[in-house]
């Protein structure tokens, strides 16, 4: 190989690892954005799990308190 052979594949390695370099910036920056997604959503949740639980409490019994049906 002489030296303008390498000289080309140097800067096609140095241009690849730009765009990696770019690529995983923008990755993270998502991942970033997606994480505070998901906590803005998990406590609206339990905000609103919350917001349920005091409005009414449920007159439907939970299955294992239920009397099991009649034998006939």
């Amino acid at each position: 190989m002489n030296l303008e052979e390498l000289e080309v594949r140097l800067i096609e390695l140095e241009t690849r690892v730009a765009f990696q370099d770019d690529l995983i910036a923008t990755l993270s920056d998502q991942v970033t954005r997606q994480e505070l997604d998901l906590r803005e959503l998990w406590e609206a949740k339990k905000l609103l799990k919350k917001q349920l639980a005091e409005v009414a409490p449920s007159n439907i019994k939970r299955e294992e308190d239920e009397t099991p049906p009649p034998h006939y």
